[in-house]
């Protein structure tokens, strides 16, 4: 079984080094590709340096783009599991090889890193837990199913959904609407217990100012992808 982890990095270069060697140490069996969204400080040039398996884009796709580019490359070079790490550290790799078995184990389309299941580690801001439990409670009056962390960018797929997001991806905060794309499509999701690290260094994409607008837009967008077809 082939298992890619795709890194999506944006101006991660106090991160992008120390992502790579816990992968490196901590996850064995995986190959990894880095899609560096036309960050603008010294990301690429860590990523080039360190002879790290790279991608850069020549434009800003968002983190929607960045890690459509990675389901991309993992489909068309025959791996079987793609799972996103971010590059700012928050993963924890050592859970990769737990969640690989776990998919292939109960044949799963989706397994998702929950770090609400156990809380242990680092739980998000009280306004993002806030968020988080709306988006939970909307799924699962959408769909039926409970997710208790649909905000979690550390999510393990299979080729079914690696061929449906290859495709068709959001662009903008893309998490909850993504999961919907595959419980609505009748594939098979569960969540696992995971720890979670606090960001080191660099920026989150989502702002104080972002967070309304996130709030609705993803909203919006999750409505939409429960009701159109495919």
């Amino acid at each position: 079984m082939r298992k890619l982890i795709i890194i999506p990095a944006f101006n991660e270069e106090s991160n992008i080094e120390k992502t790579v060697t816990s992968i490196q140490e901590n996850a064995a069996g995986f190959e990894y590709v880095i899609i560096n969204d036309c960050s603008g400080d010294h990301t690429r040039q860590i990523c080039e340096g360190k002879g790290y398996n790279v991608i850069n884009l020549p434009i800003n796709l968002g983190i929607g783009g960045a890690v459509q580019t990675g389901y991309r490359y993992a489909l068309e070079h025959g791996y079987d599991v793609a799972v996103q790490v971010d590059g700012d550290g928050q993963h924890d790799p050592e859970f990769l090889n737990i969640m690989a078995e776990h998919l292939m184990e109960h044949g799963l389309d989706m397994v998702i890193g929950s770090r609400f299941i156990e809380k242990e580690g680092f739980q998000s801001s009280r306004l993002r837990r806030v968020g988080i439990v709306f988006f939970s409670y909307l799924i699962y009056l959408l769909t039926g199913t409970r997710i208790t962390d649909p905000t979690s960018g550390l999510r393990m797929i299979g080729r079914n959904a690696m061929a449906l997001f290859a495709v068709d991806y959001p662009r903008d905060y893309p998490e909850p609407e993504s999961v919907v794309a595959v419980l609505r499509r009748k594939m098979k999701v569960k969540e696992i217990p995971v720890i979670m690290r606090e960001r080191e260094g660099g920026v989150s994409s989502i702002s104080m100012k972002k967070s309304v607008y996130y709030m609705i837009k993803v909203t919006l967008a999750i409505m939409i992808e429960r009701i159109r077809k495919y």
